[in-house]
């Protein structure tokens, strides 16, 4: 097969630009899961470099994962995922097994979606939107024939802003400001224009599982930071910084997707001050602050930077009108101007009309009342699915807001298995191996409450809990 050079890979080192065009090969699929890749002597004649600068090459692909060795047989491609080929044809298992993006479990259609971190559309106020998108058009007649700009609506950015001061102490700027099509893009953003091949991201662990695939896109060099149900070990977050140097740290420290733990208060300003120590950028993603269940969480990072190394990310998507998509990112002017350029690759801005219908809907009084009828439901919809589970012996910790329970379930649980048998009775949930770097955490899994009513909970709840008892008894027969 004719293959590109070398020509167009831009790298420091030689053996460098030889691993991004071997990489780039595998991600293309030039190579594929256990094909056997040249050998060091033809592929060294092939791109006209010594033997040597080849296998730094491959040897650096060894140490990342990429690719194995077989004795005196040569280098060949790693499996993407941890378990073997299957025969299931659904999609939510070829996510699972081929190690594929949450998007394809949210593809599967079923009757009971414990993988949608979603609000259940019943919940939110339609008929009092509805009106709000009649007095956009009366008050912008001409919205649909205009663009944002990139950086997103004026009105809209000083709306936020005087937000941000009022309720976090944040005293942005609107140039500090920019909005964008919820926080996907804005993770996207953040890694195309930050992050390099080889560069060292931290990422907790578990994690949001598309910032995976974001930063593996990128060829970054995942390092994990254990999150814990009272945040962090500082020391290990401390002692990654000093020996990886990392680019930056992505994190989601406030009722945290998988796990709904939140960060602590007096760690975030320490973690601030590393950020600040060891040049290490804060990723602050923060999509469900104002979904609390009694007190407020603590302040973001970003109102303890004070020398522009946190970058936050918030995204109202999911629980004021994700038909609208509207996220913002924040940061200081040096940064902005870089990630400006990057969106307007993209695009010409988030839709104006979406940007809008929120300004308006968002801000208003019936709107922030909503919210605390909001985070009744949804209180109330965790206790129901901790009262149907409390009958199993299946481990987790009470979330204090959020969407997501994350559950160990026994350890011989055959969870391949009970990926395809859920499907087949209409149930999907999130497999714990997307939520990890390094693709553990085999028997925990991601099972959300938020997007189903209360009797949908309690049906699918008691389904899924049955089959895991059914599969559980064939195991040990």
């Amino acid at each position: 097969m004719k293959r590109q050079g070398l020509s167009g890979v831009h790298a420091d080192k030689l053996f460098e630009q030889v691993y991004d065009y071997l990489l780039e090969g595998i991600r293309r699929g030039d190579w594929k899961t256990h094909d056997k890749l040249p050998s060091v002597r033809a592929l060294a004649l092939e791109l006209n470099v010594h033997r040597l600068t080849v296998f730094k090459a491959y040897q650096l692909l060894k140490q990342n994962g990429y690719v194995y060795v077989k004795d005196k047989s040569g280098y060949f491609v790693q499996p993407s995922g941890l378990l073997p080929e299957s025969s299931w044809n659904d999609p939510i298992v070829s996510a699972y097994v081929q190690k594929s993006h949450l998007s394809e479990i949210h593809q599967v259609q079923a009757t009971y979606q414990f993988s949608k971190a979603l609000i259940d559309p019943n919940l939110l106020p339609n008929l009092y939107f509805s009106e709000y998108v009649k007095r956009v058009f009366d008050l912008y007649p001409k919205v649909l024939g205009t663009y944002s700009t990139t950086q997103g609506d004026q009105e809209l950015r000083e709306a936020l802003c005087r937000y941000y001061t009022e309720r976090f102490r944040f005293y942005l700027t609107p140039d500090e400001l920019m909005v964008t099509s919820g926080s996907q893009e804005a993770i996207d953003l953040v890694a195309r224009v930050l992050v390099k091949p080889r560069d060292v991201v931290l990422l907790e662990r578990p994690t949001y599982s598309p910032a995976i695939d974001v930063f593996l896109r990128q060829g970054a060099k995942i390092v994990p930071v254990e999150i814990r149900q009272h945040g962090y070990d500082l020391e290990q977050v401390e002692r990654l910084m000093q020996t990886h140097k990392p680019r930056l740290f992505y994190l989601n420290p406030t009722f945290h997707n998988p796990t709904g733990f939140t960060v602590p208060r007096e760690q975030r300003k320490r973690l601030v001050e590393l950020a600040e120590k060891y040049q290490c950028l804060l990723i602050e993603d923060d999509p469900c602050r104002d979904l609390y269940f009694a007190q407020e969480p603590p302040l973001p990072f970003f109102a303890y930077d004070t020398s522009g190394y946190v970058i936050y990310l918030r995204s109202f998507s999911k629980y004021v009108a994700p038909g609208l998509g509207i996220g913002t990112i924040a940061c200081r002017p040096s940064l902005m101007a870089y990630l400006l350029s990057a969106k307007a690759l993209s695009d010409s801005g988030t839709p104006l009309l979406n940007q809008k219908i929120f300004l308006h809907y968002f801000f208003s009084e019936r709107m922030q009342q909503h919210l605390q009828k909001l985070r009744t439901a949804l209180a109330i919809r965790r206790d129901i699915m901790e009262e149907e589970l409390a009958a199993t012996d299946w481990e987790w910790s009470r979330p204090t807001g959020g969407f997501n329970l994350w559950i160990k379930l026994p350890d011989s649980t055959p969870m391949e298995k009970l990926l395809g048998t859920c499907v087949e009775q209409s149930i999907t949930f999130v497999p714990g191996t997307i939520c990890d770097p390094q693709r553990e955490f085999a028997t925990w899994i991601r099972l959300s409450y938020s997007y189903l009513n209360e009797q949908q909970l309690r049906e699918g709840i008691r389904k899924f809990v049955g089959q895991v008892r059914v599969l559980m008894g064939a195991a040990d027969a």
